[in-house]
């Protein structure tokens, strides 16, 4: 592939474009043919010649040929910003293999944006089931006050629901540095009441926090927890969060891959890639860790077979604390805790079962499955012992699941998908099983992609012919991990907005009508010096604090943002606290946020007149923009 002369101050001769496939057969016929053979070794000194190269960009469907400026309607100049912009992680992007080259996080620009608000997400705001109807119709059209709802508690018997004063805070700040960890966190999220915040770590370390107490001075001195509990456990790991306990897990398959705290805050369970869950306690330093097993009971001269019969992606609580749901390799079970013994066991799925959860928070009946064969399935327990077929089944996605969060009411779930899309659904429009059954087996996954490694490239649709979601939201990076997504606050928000973390290293939180409402670049946070209370300051992108968010999580009370984001391909995360920040603490003027305020009520009134764009016309106008199918 060519490249166009570049020129700079200092004149420097612009550089090489150079074909991987060039180098890698060069480098394989050195090898073979030994260091005497003349044409490669010519061929080696051209590559290695003085001043800069470049690596070309190789094409899927010829490993060996360099891509064109056409491939993924993406330009050669676009890619290699991208890469610029991402960090050390990308640095090695142009290679299609191995674990550690990690994909370019910029988000595909074929998927139509969103800028107004949309017909399905407006009527799911008006229903009245997230939150109160007066003061969401304020917020859209701006007459919402922090103020007058403060200063009208004076003149109202009753007092103000916090919806009313907290619904438009929503975290708005890139995050301040509260703890850094020695591994990749995979999990990180508050207790329902959030007292309690905790990490999972793939050295299999559980860290608790005590969310009470305040955050220590970082200007004076930073708590090292590994060494005041734990001397030998780690090197020094410091946080400004007070640390209740460090637990020494099990270790099992690669990492933790998920865990959850009890209701009542006493016990906290983890899975790795086994079939064994472990529950410990978090009250004291007691470091009794009780095995549950979900594999099928082995004679004892063979039970070392079932040591590694399945790997648990997921495991969560019941709302009494009683039992345990947990999805594996294409199946889900439920423990009894109280009975100690394994009640349900369902082959639910073709593919892994990436994430489950109870769809209820006030029962156990109805549970959630997310499986990489793109469809999430909904189970009743209740029906279950006639037959094991799913009450319903949700159909949209065109990749696999990669988390899916139930709102707690029995009604509304959300899913992030490796097909770069989050959706939300209503279990009251699910498809029958009948349905799913009957589709015609073909495959609307693209041939060989591999989130993991890869970029995500041209899809071939949009959605599933048989999309029942409510509503799309997009513009994250659903890359590299299985991301996790979350509804806000029932108790100040009403659950009307969704959030994700996303490989590109930045928090997206989305409006229910398919607005997005606030990027959060952890780019742009602060080291640990820092007071994440203080007035807002500039700073610089670190470019190695790009890397993946895995997982975030919302203040129960307070608008605050807590995420876990895997510092550099080399190990190493850090967990990001990220607060609401009001005009006194945030950088500009007041003439600039007059100004803004102007602008935002003017385009609303245009969208108005002009109407709301309609997610179906999105659909038609992408399909027909994009003509015939890529290649790829």
């Amino acid at each position: 592939m060519s490249q166009s002369p570049r020129t700079n101050d200092n004149d420097e001769q612009p550089p090489h474009s150079v074909s991987i496939g060039d180098l890698l057969r060069t480098i394989v016929q050195i090898r073979s043919l030994g260091e005497d053979d003349g044409s490669s070794q010519s061929l080696l000194g051209q590559i290695l010649s003085e001043g800069p190269f470049r690596l070309a960009r190789m094409s899927r469907n010829n490993p060996i040929a360099p891509r064109t400026e056409n491939d993924n309607d993406m330009s050669t100049e676009e890619y290699e910003s991208g890469n610029r912009d991402d960090g050390e992680d990308n640095e090695y992007d142009g290679l299609a293999f191995g674990y550690w080259h990690r994909p370019p996080s910029k988000t595909p620009k074929w998927f139509p944006s969103v800028t107004v608000p949309q017909d399905a997400g407006l009527e799911l705001l008006r229903s009245g089931e997230f939150g109160r109807t007066g003061i969401e119709a304020q917020s859209r059209n701006g007459s919402a006050s922090f103020a007058k709802a403060i200063l009208s508690r004076r003149s109202r018997l009753r007092q103000t629901p916090k919806q009313d004063i907290a619904n438009d805070i929503i975290p708005n700040t890139n995050g301040t540095a509260v703890a850094s960890l020695n591994d990749n966190i995979y999990c990180g999220q508050y207790s329902t009441d959030s007292s309690f915040y905790y990490t999972c770590c793939r050295d299999f370390r559980l860290h608790i926090y005590d969310m009470t107490a305040p955050l220590a001075d970082p200007r004076r001195t930073l708590q090292r927890p590994t060494e005041r509990l734990y001397r030998s456990s780690a090197p020094e790991e410091p946080t400004t969060m007070k640390v209740m306990k460090v637990i020494q897990g099990v270790p099992g398959g690669w990492t933790i891959t998920d865990a959850h705290l009890s209701p009542d805050n006493e016990r906290i369970i983890y899975s790795s890639l086994d079939p064994t869950v472990h529950m410990t306690t978090t009250l004291d330093l007691s470091t009794t860790q009780i095995p549950i097993s979900f594999a099928d009971p082995y004679p004892a001269r063979h039970r070392h077979l079932s040591m590694r019969d399945f790997s648990i992606w997921s495991c969560k609580f019941s709302a009494d604390g009683n039992e345990i749901v947990a999805g594996g390799d294409g199946k889900i079970f439920v423990y009894d805790l109280l009975a100690n013994r394994r009640t349900v066991k369902i082959n639910a799925h073709r593919d892994d079962v990436n994430s489950c959860c109870w769809a209820d928070a006030a029962s156990g009946n109805v549970l959630i499955s997310g499986s990489d064969d793109t469809f999430l399935k909904v189970w009743d327990r209740r029906s279950l012992g006639s037959s094991q077929k799913p009450s319903g089944v949700l159909i949209g996605h065109t990749e696999g699941i990669t988390n899916v969060s139930a709102k707690g009411d029995g009604r509304y779930v959300i899913s992030n998908g490796k097909d770069q899309a989050l959706r939300l659904w209503d279990l009251r429009k699910m498809r029958t099983n009948a349905e799913c059954e009957s589709i015609p087996k073909e495959d609307y996954r693209i041939t060989d992609y591999d989130y993991r490694y890869e970029r995500y490239p041209k899809p071939k649709c949009l959605a599933h012919p048989l999309d029942c979601s409510v509503m799309t939201y997009r513009g994250h990076a659903v890359l590299q991990t299985l991301i996790r997504c979350h509804f806000s606050p029932a108790e100040t928000t009403g659950g009307r907005y969704i959030y994700s973390g996303s490989a590109d290293g930045r928090i997206h939180i989305w409006s229910l009508d398919g607005r997005v409402v606030q990027v959060l670049d952890r780019r742009k946070s602060h080291s640990m010096p820092f007071n994440p209370s203080d007035r807002e300051v500039s700073a610089i992108s670190h470019p190695s604090r790009a890397a993946c968010v895995r997982d975030v999580s919302w203040h129960s009370k307070e608008p605050v943002l807590m995420s876990v984001g895997w510092s550099s391909g080399r190990g190493g995360s850090e967990v990001m606290r990220h607060e609401w920040k009001g005009l006194l603490k945030m950088q500009g003027k007041l003439e600039d946020l007059v100004e803004k305020q102007r602008l935002e009520s003017q385009e609303r009134s245009t969208n108005r007149s002009g109407g709301v764009q309609d997610d179906t016309d999105s659909d038609d106008a992408y399909m027909s923009e994009s003509g015939e199918e890529d290649d790829e």
